[in-house]
Protein backbone atom coordinates (compact mmCIF):
# COMPACT_ATOMS: atom_id res chain seq x y z
CA UNK A 1 0.00 0.00 0.00
CA UNK A 2 1.27 3.36 -1.14
CA UNK A 3 2.29 5.74 2.29
CA UNK A 4 0.67 8.45 2.99
CA UNK A 5 0.48 11.04 5.72
CA UNK A 6 -2.38 9.79 7.94
CA UNK A 7 -4.77 11.86 9.12
CA UNK A 8 -5.88 11.35 12.43
CA UNK A 9 -3.42 9.04 14.37
CA UNK A 10 -0.48 11.46 13.33
CA UNK A 11 -2.18 14.38 14.22
CA UNK A 12 -0.34 17.05 16.00
CA UNK A 13 -1.09 17.95 19.71
CA UNK A 14 1.11 21.38 19.20
CA UNK A 15 -0.96 24.70 19.30
CA UNK A 16 -0.10 27.67 17.76
CA UNK A 17 -0.81 31.52 18.35
CA UNK A 18 -2.80 33.27 15.00
CA UNK A 19 -2.14 36.57 16.17
CA UNK A 20 1.70 36.81 16.70
CA UNK A 21 3.81 37.49 13.64
CA UNK A 22 7.69 35.70 14.14
CA UNK A 23 9.60 38.69 15.20
CA UNK A 24 7.56 38.68 18.35
CA UNK A 25 7.02 35.34 18.91
CA UNK A 26 9.12 33.49 21.93
CA UNK A 27 11.51 30.71 20.87
CA UNK A 28 8.93 27.64 22.13
CA UNK A 29 6.03 29.46 20.32
CA UNK A 30 8.01 29.49 16.69
CA UNK A 31 9.14 25.80 17.43
CA UNK A 32 5.74 25.42 17.77
CA UNK A 33 4.50 26.71 14.60
CA UNK A 34 7.18 25.40 12.68
CA UNK A 35 6.22 21.82 13.31
CA UNK A 36 2.90 22.78 12.67
CA UNK A 37 3.52 24.42 9.50
CA UNK A 38 6.04 21.15 8.68
CA UNK A 39 2.82 18.78 9.27
CA UNK A 40 0.36 20.48 7.36
CA UNK A 41 2.90 21.05 4.21
CA UNK A 42 3.33 16.88 5.13
CA UNK A 43 -0.57 16.20 4.97
CA UNK A 44 -1.61 18.35 2.18
CA UNK A 45 1.23 18.51 -0.16
CA UNK A 46 2.21 19.53 -3.09
CA UNK A 47 1.04 23.55 -1.96
CA UNK A 48 2.48 26.76 -1.98
CA UNK A 49 3.38 29.10 0.93
CA UNK A 50 -0.10 31.09 0.77
CA UNK A 51 -1.91 27.45 0.62
CA UNK A 52 -0.04 26.60 4.08
CA UNK A 53 -1.21 30.30 4.88
CA UNK A 54 -4.53 29.72 4.57
CA UNK A 55 -4.62 26.27 6.03
CA UNK A 56 -2.45 27.30 9.35
CA UNK A 57 -4.12 30.59 9.93
CA UNK A 58 -0.26 31.97 10.89
CA UNK A 59 0.49 35.34 9.09
CA UNK A 60 2.36 35.01 6.01
CA UNK A 61 5.64 36.17 7.65
CA UNK A 62 5.63 33.25 9.88
CA UNK A 63 5.41 30.75 7.14
CA UNK A 64 7.86 32.27 5.21
CA UNK A 65 10.51 32.25 7.56
CA UNK A 66 9.93 28.53 8.60
CA UNK A 67 9.81 27.75 4.76
CA UNK A 68 13.35 29.21 3.91
CA UNK A 69 14.73 27.76 7.90
CA UNK A 70 13.25 23.88 6.48
CA UNK A 71 15.01 24.99 3.14
CA UNK A 72 18.75 25.49 4.48
CA UNK A 73 18.13 22.16 6.70
CA UNK A 74 16.89 20.01 3.01
CA UNK A 75 13.80 19.35 4.75
CA UNK A 76 11.43 20.96 2.07
CA UNK A 77 11.68 21.74 -1.42
CA UNK A 78 10.28 23.68 -4.31
CA UNK A 79 8.90 20.98 -7.51
CA UNK A 80 7.80 23.77 -9.61
CA UNK A 81 5.39 26.46 -10.24
CA UNK A 82 1.88 26.15 -9.30
CA UNK A 83 -1.47 27.98 -12.24
CA UNK A 84 -1.29 31.36 -12.25
CA UNK A 85 -4.24 33.59 -11.89
CA UNK A 86 -2.72 36.88 -13.88
CA UNK A 87 0.30 37.34 -11.11
CA UNK A 88 3.27 35.37 -10.90
CA UNK A 89 2.88 31.80 -10.22
CA UNK A 90 3.02 30.30 -6.77
CA UNK A 91 6.10 28.35 -6.33
CA UNK A 92 5.15 24.45 -4.92
CA UNK A 93 6.52 22.85 -2.17
CA UNK A 94 6.76 19.15 -0.80
CA UNK A 95 8.45 17.63 2.10
CA UNK A 96 11.79 15.91 1.03
CA UNK A 97 11.01 12.52 2.48
CA UNK A 98 14.51 11.34 1.50
CA UNK A 99 15.87 13.69 3.87
CA UNK A 100 16.30 11.10 6.54
CA UNK A 101 15.23 7.62 7.45
CA UNK A 102 13.37 5.60 10.69
CA UNK A 103 13.95 2.25 11.62
CA UNK A 104 10.89 -0.04 12.92
CA UNK A 105 11.13 -3.20 15.03
CA UNK A 106 8.33 -6.07 15.76
CA UNK A 107 10.09 -7.86 18.71
CA UNK A 108 7.64 -11.51 18.94
CA UNK A 109 8.42 -14.70 20.70
CA UNK A 110 9.95 -16.50 17.76
CA UNK A 111 11.35 -13.69 15.69
CA UNK A 112 12.79 -10.60 15.20
CA UNK A 113 11.30 -7.98 12.05
CA UNK A 114 13.10 -5.00 11.15
CA UNK A 115 12.22 -2.12 8.79
CA UNK A 116 14.20 0.44 7.41
CA UNK A 117 11.80 2.85 5.73
CA UNK A 118 12.02 6.89 5.09
CA UNK A 119 9.93 9.91 6.52
CA UNK A 120 7.13 9.18 3.98
CA UNK A 121 6.97 5.77 5.47
CA UNK A 122 7.76 4.05 2.19
CA UNK A 123 9.53 0.76 3.22
CA UNK A 124 13.01 0.39 2.07
CA UNK A 125 14.29 -2.83 3.24
CA UNK A 126 13.44 -5.45 6.03
CA UNK A 127 14.97 -8.19 7.64
CA UNK A 128 13.55 -11.60 9.71
CA UNK A 129 15.14 -12.87 12.13
CA UNK A 130 15.10 -16.12 14.19
CA UNK A 131 15.10 -15.33 17.85
CA UNK A 132 17.51 -18.10 19.96
CA UNK A 133 15.36 -20.16 21.90
CA UNK A 134 16.64 -18.37 25.34
CA UNK A 135 15.39 -14.98 23.60
CA UNK A 136 16.34 -13.22 26.05
CA UNK A 137 16.66 -8.92 26.25
CA UNK A 138 20.29 -8.88 25.38
CA UNK A 139 19.86 -11.26 22.88
CA UNK A 140 17.06 -9.51 21.30
CA UNK A 141 18.61 -5.84 21.78
CA UNK A 142 21.67 -7.49 19.66
CA UNK A 143 20.31 -8.90 16.95
CA UNK A 144 17.96 -5.59 16.27
CA UNK A 145 21.25 -3.74 16.55
CA UNK A 146 23.33 -6.70 14.08
CA UNK A 147 20.20 -5.80 11.85
CA UNK A 148 20.19 -2.03 12.13
CA UNK A 149 24.16 -2.44 10.52
CA UNK A 150 22.92 -4.64 7.97
CA UNK A 151 20.08 -2.84 6.40
CA UNK A 152 22.07 0.43 6.18
CA UNK A 153 25.08 -0.95 4.90
CA UNK A 154 23.01 -3.04 2.30
CA UNK A 155 20.94 0.38 1.02
CA UNK A 156 24.19 2.57 1.35
CA UNK A 157 22.73 4.80 4.32
CA UNK A 158 24.78 6.16 5.93
CA UNK A 159 24.09 5.73 9.96
CA UNK A 160 23.66 10.14 10.93
CA UNK A 161 20.89 10.03 8.58
CA UNK A 162 18.67 7.73 11.19
CA UNK A 163 16.52 10.10 13.12
CA UNK A 164 14.36 7.19 15.13
CA UNK A 165 13.82 3.45 16.11
CA UNK A 166 10.53 2.52 17.54
CA UNK A 167 10.01 -1.31 18.89
CA UNK A 168 7.27 -2.73 19.55
CA UNK A 169 6.87 -5.98 22.20
CA UNK A 170 3.57 -8.05 23.23
CA UNK A 171 3.54 -6.93 26.64
CA UNK A 172 2.57 -4.42 29.02
CA UNK A 173 4.67 -1.59 27.93
CA UNK A 174 5.14 1.84 30.12
CA UNK A 175 5.52 3.75 26.74
CA UNK A 176 6.73 6.57 28.96
CA UNK A 177 10.05 4.80 30.38
CA UNK A 178 10.37 2.51 27.64
CA UNK A 179 9.93 -0.22 29.78
CA UNK A 180 8.49 -4.07 28.84
CA UNK A 181 7.10 -4.38 32.38
CA UNK A 182 5.19 -7.98 31.92
CA UNK A 183 5.80 -10.23 28.55
CA UNK A 184 4.22 -13.35 29.76
CA UNK A 185 5.27 -14.90 25.33
CA UNK A 186 8.53 -13.89 26.31
CA UNK A 187 11.27 -15.74 28.03
CA UNK A 188 12.09 -13.68 31.49
CA UNK A 189 11.15 -10.70 30.21
CA UNK A 190 9.59 -8.41 33.05
CA UNK A 191 11.10 -5.02 34.05
CA UNK A 192 12.97 -4.73 30.93
CA UNK A 193 14.36 -0.73 30.03
CA UNK A 194 14.34 -1.78 25.94
CA UNK A 195 14.59 1.44 24.74
CA UNK A 196 17.09 2.00 27.25
CA UNK A 197 19.02 -1.25 25.81
CA UNK A 198 18.21 -0.70 22.26
CA UNK A 199 19.46 3.24 22.02
CA UNK A 200 22.84 2.02 23.73
CA UNK A 201 23.31 -0.80 21.26
CA UNK A 202 22.33 0.82 18.06
CA UNK A 203 22.97 4.71 18.79
CA UNK A 204 19.88 5.87 17.48
CA UNK A 205 17.17 7.55 20.01
CA UNK A 206 14.31 4.96 20.46
CA UNK A 207 10.73 4.64 21.30
CA UNK A 208 8.63 1.47 22.77
CA UNK A 209 5.21 0.86 22.43
CA UNK A 210 2.88 -2.10 22.80
CA UNK A 211 3.03 -4.67 19.91
CA UNK A 212 -0.49 -4.33 19.34
CA UNK A 213 -0.94 -1.07 19.86
CA UNK A 214 1.78 -1.00 16.88
CA UNK A 215 -1.02 -2.84 15.32
CA UNK A 216 -3.51 -0.43 15.65
CA UNK A 217 -1.12 2.65 14.50
CA UNK A 218 -0.58 0.88 11.39
CA UNK A 219 -4.30 0.23 10.66
CA UNK A 220 -5.13 4.01 11.66
CA UNK A 221 -2.34 5.04 9.59
CA UNK A 222 -2.15 3.20 6.34
CA UNK A 223 -4.87 0.52 6.76
CA UNK A 224 -8.38 -0.07 7.04
CA UNK A 225 -9.17 2.38 9.61
CA UNK A 226 -7.24 5.13 8.19
CA UNK A 227 -10.29 7.26 8.26
CA UNK A 228 -11.46 6.14 11.43
CA UNK A 229 -11.26 8.44 14.88
CA UNK A 230 -12.56 5.78 17.09
CA UNK A 231 -11.64 2.04 16.57
CA UNK A 232 -10.16 -0.87 18.25
CA UNK A 233 -7.63 -3.39 16.50
CA UNK A 234 -7.81 -6.71 17.80
CA UNK A 235 -4.92 -9.27 17.39
CA UNK A 236 -5.01 -13.08 17.86
CA UNK A 237 -2.14 -14.85 17.42
CA UNK A 238 0.06 -17.15 20.10
CA UNK A 239 -1.56 -14.44 22.23
CA UNK A 240 -4.67 -12.00 22.15
CA UNK A 241 -4.77 -8.22 23.21
CA UNK A 242 -6.10 -4.96 21.84
CA UNK A 243 -4.90 -1.34 20.58
CA UNK A 244 -7.70 1.28 21.03
CA UNK A 245 -7.96 4.36 19.40
CA UNK A 246 -10.01 7.06 20.79
CA UNK A 247 -10.69 10.44 19.57
CA UNK A 248 -7.29 9.73 17.10
CA UNK A 249 -5.01 8.64 19.97
CA UNK A 250 -4.02 5.42 21.05
CA UNK A 251 -5.24 4.58 24.50
CA UNK A 252 -3.03 3.54 27.62
CA UNK A 253 -4.73 3.45 30.75
CA UNK A 254 -3.29 5.12 33.81
CA UNK A 255 -0.85 1.61 34.53
CA UNK A 256 -0.62 1.22 30.86
CA UNK A 257 -2.70 -2.04 31.02
CA UNK A 258 -5.46 -0.62 28.36
CA UNK A 259 -6.22 -3.29 25.76
CA UNK A 260 -5.39 -6.14 27.46
CA UNK A 261 -8.25 -8.38 26.56
CA UNK A 262 -6.33 -11.64 26.89
CA UNK A 263 -7.12 -11.30 30.98
CA UNK A 264 -11.15 -10.37 30.16
CA UNK A 265 -13.48 -12.23 32.07
CA UNK A 266 -16.07 -13.58 29.30
CA UNK A 267 -19.42 -15.53 30.39
CA UNK A 268 -18.63 -19.43 29.79
CA UNK A 269 -14.88 -19.09 31.14
CA UNK A 270 -13.89 -19.73 34.65
CA UNK A 271 -13.52 -16.62 36.62
CA UNK A 272 -9.36 -16.25 37.13
CA UNK A 273 -7.16 -13.87 39.27
CA UNK A 274 -4.81 -11.86 37.02
CA UNK A 275 -1.30 -12.45 37.09
CA UNK A 276 1.36 -10.78 35.43
CA UNK A 277 3.47 -12.80 34.49
CA UNK A 278 0.42 -16.06 33.58
CA UNK A 279 -1.77 -16.04 30.68
CA UNK A 280 -5.05 -14.79 31.21
CA UNK A 281 -8.66 -17.10 30.47
CA UNK A 282 -9.31 -15.83 26.93
CA UNK A 283 -5.86 -15.79 25.45
CA UNK A 284 -5.78 -19.28 27.02
CA UNK A 285 -8.46 -19.98 25.53
CA UNK A 286 -9.06 -18.01 21.72
CA UNK A 287 -4.79 -17.92 21.30
CA UNK A 288 -2.94 -19.96 19.21
CA UNK A 289 -2.38 -23.12 22.11
CA UNK A 290 -6.03 -22.84 23.07
CA UNK A 291 -7.73 -23.47 19.96
CA UNK A 292 -5.07 -26.18 19.05
CA UNK A 293 -5.09 -27.98 22.44
CA UNK A 294 -9.14 -28.02 22.04
CA UNK A 295 -8.69 -30.22 18.50
CA UNK A 296 -6.34 -32.85 20.19
CA UNK A 297 -8.78 -32.68 23.40
CA UNK A 298 -12.09 -33.31 21.27
CA UNK A 299 -10.35 -36.08 19.44
CA UNK A 300 -11.65 -39.17 21.24
CA UNK A 301 -9.24 -41.58 19.34
CA UNK A 302 -9.58 -39.92 16.01
CA UNK A 303 -6.57 -41.01 14.52
CA UNK A 304 -7.01 -37.72 11.64
CA UNK A 305 -7.25 -35.84 14.41
CA UNK A 306 -4.61 -36.95 16.95
CA UNK A 307 -1.56 -35.16 15.18
CA UNK A 308 -1.33 -31.67 15.97
CA UNK A 309 -2.53 -28.87 13.34
CA UNK A 310 -1.92 -24.58 13.22
CA UNK A 311 -5.48 -22.72 14.53
CA UNK A 312 -5.95 -21.37 10.79
CA UNK A 313 -6.14 -25.18 9.26
CA UNK A 314 -8.94 -25.97 11.65
CA UNK A 315 -10.92 -22.86 10.22
CA UNK A 316 -9.99 -24.49 6.96
CA UNK A 317 -11.42 -27.89 7.96
CA UNK A 318 -14.66 -25.78 9.52
CA UNK A 319 -14.95 -24.56 6.23
CA UNK A 320 -14.41 -27.29 4.24
CA UNK A 321 -17.57 -29.28 6.65
CA UNK A 322 -15.50 -30.70 9.46
CA UNK A 323 -17.96 -31.08 12.20
CA UNK A 324 -15.28 -30.93 15.07
CA UNK A 325 -13.38 -28.16 13.55
CA UNK A 326 -16.89 -26.31 13.05
CA UNK A 327 -17.53 -26.43 16.84
CA UNK A 328 -13.84 -24.94 17.72
CA UNK A 329 -14.45 -22.56 15.65
CA UNK A 330 -18.14 -21.29 16.51
CA UNK A 331 -16.54 -21.19 20.15
CA UNK A 332 -13.66 -19.48 19.15
CA UNK A 333 -16.43 -16.66 17.48
CA UNK A 334 -18.52 -16.56 20.46
CA UNK A 335 -15.92 -15.99 22.63
CA UNK A 336 -14.13 -13.59 20.60
CA UNK A 337 -17.95 -11.74 20.00
CA UNK A 338 -18.50 -11.33 24.09
CA UNK A 339 -14.85 -9.70 24.26
CA UNK A 340 -15.73 -7.43 21.20
CA UNK A 341 -19.54 -6.55 22.88
CA UNK A 342 -18.04 -6.00 26.55
CA UNK A 343 -15.60 -3.57 25.19
CA UNK A 344 -18.28 -1.71 22.92
CA UNK A 345 -20.67 -0.94 25.90
CA UNK A 346 -17.74 0.89 27.44
CA UNK A 347 -15.78 2.40 24.55
CA UNK A 348 -18.56 2.09 22.10
CA UNK A 349 -16.15 2.25 18.77
CA UNK A 350 -17.83 1.43 16.19
CA UNK A 351 -15.36 -0.48 14.31
CA UNK A 352 -13.39 -3.56 15.23
CA UNK A 353 -10.51 -4.50 13.21
CA UNK A 354 -9.26 -8.11 13.49
CA UNK A 355 -5.72 -8.89 12.99
CA UNK A 356 -2.90 -11.42 13.37
CA UNK A 357 -2.15 -15.01 12.05
CA UNK A 358 -5.52 -16.06 13.68
CA UNK A 359 -7.71 -13.07 14.05
CA UNK A 360 -7.49 -11.88 10.57
CA UNK A 361 -9.03 -15.81 8.89
CA UNK A 362 -11.93 -14.56 7.13
CA UNK A 363 -14.10 -17.75 8.84
CA UNK A 364 -13.48 -16.36 11.93
CA UNK A 365 -14.08 -12.45 10.93
CA UNK A 366 -17.70 -13.73 9.62
CA UNK A 367 -18.37 -16.14 12.49
CA UNK A 368 -17.69 -13.46 14.36
CA UNK A 369 -19.82 -10.82 12.52
CA UNK A 370 -22.78 -13.62 12.61
CA UNK A 371 -22.42 -13.92 16.27
CA UNK A 372 -22.64 -9.58 17.11
CA UNK A 373 -25.37 -9.06 14.22
CA UNK A 374 -27.68 -10.77 16.83
CA UNK A 375 -27.57 -7.45 19.24
CA UNK A 376 -29.30 -4.11 18.30
CA UNK A 377 -26.77 -2.33 19.61
CA UNK A 378 -22.98 -2.88 20.48
CA UNK A 379 -22.75 -3.71 17.29
CA UNK A 380 -19.09 -2.42 15.86
CA UNK A 381 -18.18 -3.37 12.27
CA UNK A 382 -15.84 -5.95 11.72
CA UNK A 383 -13.33 -6.43 9.46
CA UNK A 384 -10.04 -7.82 8.73
CA UNK A 385 -7.04 -6.02 8.76
CA UNK A 386 -5.79 -4.91 5.02
CA UNK A 387 -2.27 -4.66 6.30
CA UNK A 388 -1.91 -8.13 7.86
CA UNK A 389 1.39 -9.45 9.33
CA UNK A 390 2.26 -6.31 8.57
CA UNK A 391 0.16 -3.89 10.92
CA UNK A 392 2.99 -3.84 13.58
CA UNK A 393 5.89 -3.10 11.36
CA UNK A 394 4.19 -0.08 9.57
CA UNK A 395 2.74 1.04 12.86
CA UNK A 396 6.08 0.91 14.39
CA UNK A 397 7.24 2.89 11.42
CA UNK A 398 4.74 5.37 11.64
CA UNK A 399 5.40 5.77 15.29
CA UNK A 400 9.34 6.46 14.74
CA UNK A 401 8.07 8.81 12.00
CA UNK A 402 6.03 10.53 14.68
CA UNK A 403 8.16 11.02 16.88
CA UNK A 404 10.74 12.25 14.64
CA UNK A 405 8.55 15.16 13.53
CA UNK A 406 7.84 15.79 17.70
CA UNK A 407 12.02 16.30 17.84
CA UNK A 408 11.68 18.85 14.65
CA UNK A 409 13.36 15.43 11.99
CA UNK A 410 16.17 16.58 13.63
CA UNK A 411 19.78 14.13 14.13
CA UNK A 412 20.62 13.18 17.31
CA UNK A 413 24.17 15.33 17.53
CA UNK A 414 21.25 18.34 16.63
CA UNK A 415 18.79 17.81 19.18
CA UNK A 416 20.55 18.54 22.60
CA UNK A 417 21.45 21.98 20.72
CA UNK A 418 17.79 22.57 20.23
CA UNK A 419 16.30 21.61 23.67
CA UNK A 420 15.34 17.71 22.93
CA UNK A 421 16.49 14.74 24.61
Amino acid sequence: MEPTVPIALLRSKLHHNRDHSTGSQPRSMRAANSREILRLLRQHMPCSRADLVRISGLTAPTVSSAIETFQRRGLVRFTGAGTSRGGRPARILEFNSGYGCVFGADIGGSSVRLALADLSGKIIGRVHKTVPESGTPSEVTTLIAAATDRLLGEHGIAPEKVLELAAGAPGITDVRKGWILSAPNLHAWRDVPLAELLQDKTGISTTVENDVNLGALGEGCCGVARQAENFAFIAIGSGVGAGIVVNGALLHGARWSAGEIGYMQVPGLPPQALRVNSLGVLEGTIGGEGIKHAWLASANGRTNQMREVQPTEIFDLAASGDACAQRILHSTAEHLAAAIVNMSLVLDTPLVVLGGGIGSHPVLVEATRIAIARNEFARPEVVASSLGQDAQLHGAVWLAIQTAEQHGFRRRSERRKHGFR
